[in-house]
């Protein structure tokens, strides 16, 4: 189990039990403050190591990258994470299309502040710097890694400040935080998240800072970090930090004024943090109110059972929270309560907050307000992290002082027998669990008796300790490992995963930039393996996977025939020709796999490239009048490219005919003009089509997580008849019109006019566009642009006002005077969240020169200072 304070030097015995003894002054004082932090170091650097090499070890046992050949990029880490990382590598060297306003190259030019604020404003992100452009994925893993290390050390010293005992022990229940199955199986691969498993032990020190009335500055400081590294998670910390603030304060032995004044102190500091974070925190909240909104979640709790099953070794799964944290430091949290050692409001209190907040998790109102008032998507207790904090802090409060004695670890026992039984059988129990389980529980059995028999016989004094100590690491940090390894196994094989990054994308990324004409046209890399394909190979096409994808840009690219992912926020590249003259891809390029794609391989692909004539990025539409204008989209997406394009280029075909030959099966019969392309669209569509004898088309479309987008499926025969062979799974949901005949020649005479009256140049300066147009040119500019929140226009010399818009994109009506236009964007939000800021500035310098100035009268009255 755990070794006691014995197992320490003379000098950190000294330490242990000197907490409530009189400080002695001069010299004595600074010896015994030394001693203290040289025994807090010990215990941080000591939890960062065993974190970091139990980590790595289960990384190397499941065979993950970089430690082995497999692929760690499991749902979003490969599809959002990874390619953030990328990008902001080339942001920070200066190889980007946008700025920090503007990423140019996703979504046709989307909100990259917003996204800055989600994925990469953890300082921990800045470490991309440091590794080649073709190692993204190891400089992931080492950031991940940090966190992980990071937070293991922060949760040590919270522990060694909270109550000094043992370091040692301190160090195993901190790197027990860091490597909870919270951490394991949700932060790991949302590596954002980590920021939060941080944030939780540090924001508990803040509390500690303000009930003594110490750090007035750092504090605040500290708050402002985490909510800028990663609001979300640090909201939750926040709260489980106030949790065990309060508790402090209550299981203190404090006078009432004393407590409400550590309480105010603290209310200040996270005040002032977070008005510090809001230029961020804000632009982030602006973003989230125009993202596409995904469908609402009605939370339904777990069973109690698979609840309790998660705080086993090797266990895994997205709808119960991960609350392993390991069997050692379980049992010694369960012996809490029956621990006679310990004083009965410190038991009481802790043991009834651990009890409280694991029952909040399971309770929708409680479990709407750790989530900001809204179910979110996808795993639905991310705050687990919190309850494995307050179980590893009633861990340390049962053991500071040395090993429970007996009594209490056969209650423990007895506890953890039940909730063992209790899990029996449940679905997330691994062939893995029980076994790892009994050799942690033999070891730390072992561990528990060595110290048992030192204390009670004499014997061994100083081996038995040491020897309980290595007992306790073994049996914690070997559960952990294999742990860590099943559940990236698991997970390789239960959730969707994409391959690693390797000659597939770096052969599109060298294609990109040899073809690369932005701003005078795009290029559009297709769909390569994985999403956001333009943050990694470059590039200026419609693919964008994010939290904040703007409800304006994926409603417009739906409404365009375009399909997408994730409910709508991740619109894909659609490869007809009427959009890439509407949106300017003068280059499309293509890849195709060589070979299947391998969880243990990487991903190889050849790569083709068309280029065609479009019309300029700025096109000016002489007859459009914005005013009086009746923007709505029609039924059909072919409609709705003409009406964006300003002209006819789809056939006005016969009806069409549909005939059900088969249980799913049907054929669509037309007639068309000879020659020309033949698209077929039908967002619901879950199968293939095929025109005649040629080679059948897949479309995947189940709505409202996946839409179908429109696909080319031949070119019409001489005969002019058109019959399009469809096989599908489920019920049969076509549009009234699925079926468009692109006639080629209009769609040339069509781009042709837009490219003479168009823009004669467009220039792209971060998040600044601006156009020159030809002398005279009238009606309105529309720019290939979506018109999402945050853009402001001007003609000329004019003033420039929000951006006007036309079916989606941005339009900036002309007087025939204005011989240029200019676009700029400022992502919402950061205006007044500029203000919040600098108040909250001027609140914290007021704070600091307050203090300053007490401290300062205190000093000259020769007081003692708070």
């Amino acid at each position: 189990m755990s070794p006691s304070a014995e197992a320490v030097s003379d000098q950190d015995e000294a330490v242990t039990t000197a907490e409530d003894r009189p400080l002695p002054g001069g010299a004595g004082r600074r010896l015994l403050d030394r001693a203290r932090r040289s025994h807090t170091l010990r215990g941080g650097l000591g939890a960062a190591l065993m974190a970091c090499v139990v980590f790595c070890l289960g990384g190397l046992m499941a065979g993950s990258y970089p430690l082995g050949s497999h692929t760690r990029n499991i749902v979003d880490l490969g599809n959002q994470y990874l390619p953030y990382h990328a990008y902001w590598r080339k942001m920070l060297l200066g190889g980007a299309d946008g700025d920090m306003f503007v990423n140019w190259n996703s979504g046709f030019g989307s909100n990259f502040l917003g996204d800055f604020g989600t994925y990469l404003s953890s300082p921990f992100d800045l470490l991309v710097v440091l590794f080649p452009a073709d190692r993204i994925e190891l400089a992931l893993y080492v950031i991940t890694a940090a966190k992980i290390t990071a937070a293991g050390a922060a949760m040590a010293v919270l522990l060694l400040r909270l109550r000094r005992g043992p370091w040692p022990v301190a160090a195993v229940l901190g790197a027990a935080y860091a490597l909870s199955g919270w951490a394991l199986d949700n932060g790991a691969s949302v590596p954002m998240w980590l920021d939060g498993l941080l944030a939780f032990p540090l924001l508990c020190l803040v509390g500690e800072w303000a009930r003594a009335g110490r750090r007035p500055v750092v504090g605040p400081l500290v708050v402002g970090l985490f909510w800028v590294a990663n609001f979300y998670t640090a909201y939750m910390a926040t709260i489980g930090a106030a949790i065990v603030l309060v508790v402090r304060l209550f299981t203190a032995d404090e006078a009432g004024r004393r407590r409400l004044a550590g309480l105010l102190h603290a209310t200040r500091g996270v005040l002032i943090g977070i008005g510090l974070a809001a230029p961020l925190v804000l632009v982030i909240y602006k973003a989230t109110k125009v993202a596409d909104p995904t469908p609402e979640v009605v939370f339904a709790p777990a069973a109690w059972a698979d609840i309790l099953a998660r705080l086993l070794p090797a266990t895994t799964s997205t709808a119960t929270p991960a609350l392993y944290i390991g069997t050692p430091a379980l049992v010694l949290a369960l012996t809490l309560p029956f621990n006679r050692a310990v004083a009965t409001r410190v038991r009481v209190a802790w043991s009834a907050c651990v009890c409280l907040v694991t029952l909040s998790l399971n309770w929708e109102p409680t479990h709407l307000i750790w989530h900001a008032g809204a179910s979110p998507n996808g795993i639905p207790y991310r705050q687990t992290f919190v309850v494995c904090g307050l179980l590893l802090i009633a861990a340390w409060l049962s053991t500071a002082d040395g090993l429970p004695a007996l009594p209490a670890l056969l209650g423990g026992a007895a506890v953890l027998a039940v909730l063992t039984l209790a899990a029996h059988g449940r679905e997330v129990v691994d062939r893995w669990t029980y076994p790892s389980f009994a050799v942690a529980l033999l070891l730390g059995a072992l561990a528990a008796a060595a110290v048992l028999v030192a204390r009670r016989y004499g014997v061994g004094a100083r081996a038995l300790p040491v020897a309980a100590v290595a007992l306790l690491v073994l049996a914690q940090g070997g559960e952990t490992a294999v742990t860590g390894m099943r559940v990236a196994e698991l997970q390789l094989k239960e959730v969707s995963w994409t391959p690693r990054l390797g000659p597939a994308q770096q052969d599109m990324a060298a294609a990109v930039a040899a073809k690369d004409d932005w701003p005078a046209s795009r290029t559009d890399p297709d769909n390569v393996p994985g999403g956001n394909d333009e943050m990694v190979v470059g590039g200026q096409g419609a693919e964008y996977y994010s939290s904040l994808t703007a409800d304006d840009t994926s409603w417009m690219l739906s409404e365009l025939g375009f399909g997408y992912y994730a409910k709508g926020r991740h619109p894909v590249s659609l490869a007809n020709p009427v959009t890439d003259a509407i949106f300017s891809i003068g280059t499309r390029l293509h890849s195709t796999p060589i070979g299947p794609v391998r969880s243990d391989r990487l991903p190889r692909a050849t790569t083709t490239s068309t280029t065609m004539a479009v019309p300029p990025l700025v096109t000016v539409r002489p007859d459009l009048r914005l005013a009086g204008t009746a923007q709505h989209w029609d039924d059909s997406a072919f409609a709705n490219q003409e009406m964006v394009l300003g002209a006819k280029v789809y056939d006005r075909q016969a009806p069409i005919v549909r005939t059900d030959t088969a249980i799913g099966a049907a054929t669509l019969s037309t007639t068309c003009t000879p020659g020309a392309q033949v698209y077929f669209w039908a967002p619901q569509y879950k199968g293939t089509a095929a025109l005649g004898q040629g080679q059948p088309v897949g479309f995947d479309g189940h709505l409202p997580a996946v839409r179908s987008g429109m696909a080319a499926v031949g070119t019409v025969p001489a005969s002019g008849a058109v019959q399009v062979a469809l096989r599908f799974t489920g019920h049969l949901r076509l549009p009234e019109q699925s079926i468009g005949c692109l006639v080629k020649s209009r769609l040339d005479a069509a781009v042709s006019k837009l490219t003479a009256t168009g823009a004669t140049a467009v220039h792209v300066d971060g998040h600044t566009l601006s156009a020159d147009l030809p002398a005279g040119s009238t009606g309105t500019a529309v720019v290939a642009v979506p018109r999402i929140n945050g853009w402001r226009c001007s003609a000329g010399d004019g003033s420039a006002t929000a951006a006007k818009k036309y079916l989606g994109l941005i339009a900036v009506p002309l007087d025939g005077k204005a011989t240029s236009i200019s676009c700029t964007f400022q992502p919402p939000g950061l205006k007044l969240g500029g203000a919040v800021g600098v108040a909250a500035l001027v609140c914290l310098i007021a704070t600091g020169w307050w203090y300053r100035r007490v401290a300062g009268n205190a000093n000259r009255a020769g007081a003692p200072t708070v």
